[in-house]
């Protein structure tokens, strides 16, 4: 099985370390995580380069990707309002084909989404061989905004549960065994979870609200949601020391700087998608016979022409 954290193990123009939930281990996401760092990058000018590089890999591993169909990636993004998910999605994907990647962006559950399991909307559009999935949002909602606001849980209608298990570790084993069955058979998972700081996102959220080009960018939801900032950050703790597992590890990405941003998940995806080692199908000696003949046919067809 691969395992995306044994590949990384020296990642150009940042340590890894501070940015990956090491698997097993107890992080403090106050503490261990910084919004703030860059790496060695000091301005955005460097950064910009080696995201536009890193860029230009992802376009070429994906064609590989999708000519040799072993592989699917499935890039989940999570993080708080205003982080720079959309944008991300934007500058990174930005020289991929969009015939071989697909967005999905996971909002409220619609009445058929809560009549079946809470990852069942998820399971039905996670990429194909050869393709790329990005999750805007994910199935991680169940124990973040869900486990903050548990009046959304009445709404799952869900069966009696054991009073001696806690449905978040519950369900913390369940996407942990969900995630290992993909991985098991060649989805590769890259887990970001963009970490703005508190006083960086009141500073977007006040470039929205003054600029009227950004205005639809803002709801009074994301300022009711700002108000449940310690409850969120508990979540996700939690969430990470559970669900950054080997197979799929968790990476916390600063997001105070976006430049920095779009680099460090750029290069995360390139450098995982190098390191699968992929490679063009070779063709069969029947498949060689029959190009073999199609160009006898064209060379034929030409001298015609000519003649």
């Amino acid at each position: 099985m691969f395992h995306v954290g044994e590949h990384l193990s020296k990642t150009g123009g940042f340590d890894l370390k501070a940015v990956m939930v090491e698997p097993g281990s107890k992080i403090s996401l106050t503490k261990d995580f910084d919004p703030g760092y860059t790496g060695d990058y000091k301005d955005k000018t460097e950064a910009e380069a080696a995201t536009l590089h890193n860029v230009q890999q992802l376009a070429k591993f994906q064609d590989i990707l999708y000519a040799s169909r072993t592989y699917a990636l499935l890039i989940v993004l999570q993080a708080l309002d205003a982080a720079g998910k959309d944008s991300t999605i934007k500058h990174v994907m930005s020289g991929v084909n969009p015939q071989g990647c697909d967005v999905h962006s996971f909002k409220t559950p619609t009445a058929e989404e809560l009549g079946h399991d809470y990852l069942w909307r998820s399971v039905k559009v996670l990429p194909e061989r050869g393709r790329i999935g990005i999750f805007n949002r994910s199935y991680y909602e169940e124990v973040l905004v869900v486990r903050v606001h548990p009046e959304f849980l009445a709404a799952e209608h869900l069966p009696p549960a054991d009073p001696d298990t806690s449905i978040w570790k519950q369900r913390f084993w369940e996407i942990n065994n969900f995630e290992r069955r993909i991985v098991d058979n060649g989805m590769i998972v890259l887990k970001f979870f963009l970490n703005v700081s508190r006083k960086e996102q009141m500073k977007r959220f006040l470039a929205r609200i003054d600029d009227p080009q950004k205005n639809w960018k803002f709801s009074t939801s994301d300022l009711r949601e700002r108000k449940y900032w310690d409850d969120y950050m508990d979540a996700y703790e939690d969430a990470f020391n559970h669900t950054s597992t080997k197979a799929a590890p968790w990476f916390v990405i600063p997001a105070d700087h976006k430049w920095f941003t779009r680099l460090a998940v750029s290069q995360i995806i390139a450098e995982t998608m190098q390191s699968l080692s992929l490679a063009y199908p070779k063709a069969t000696p029947e498949q060689l016979a029959a190009l073999r003949k199609a160009k006898d046919e064209l060379e034929t067809e030409k001298k015609g022409d000519n003649g």
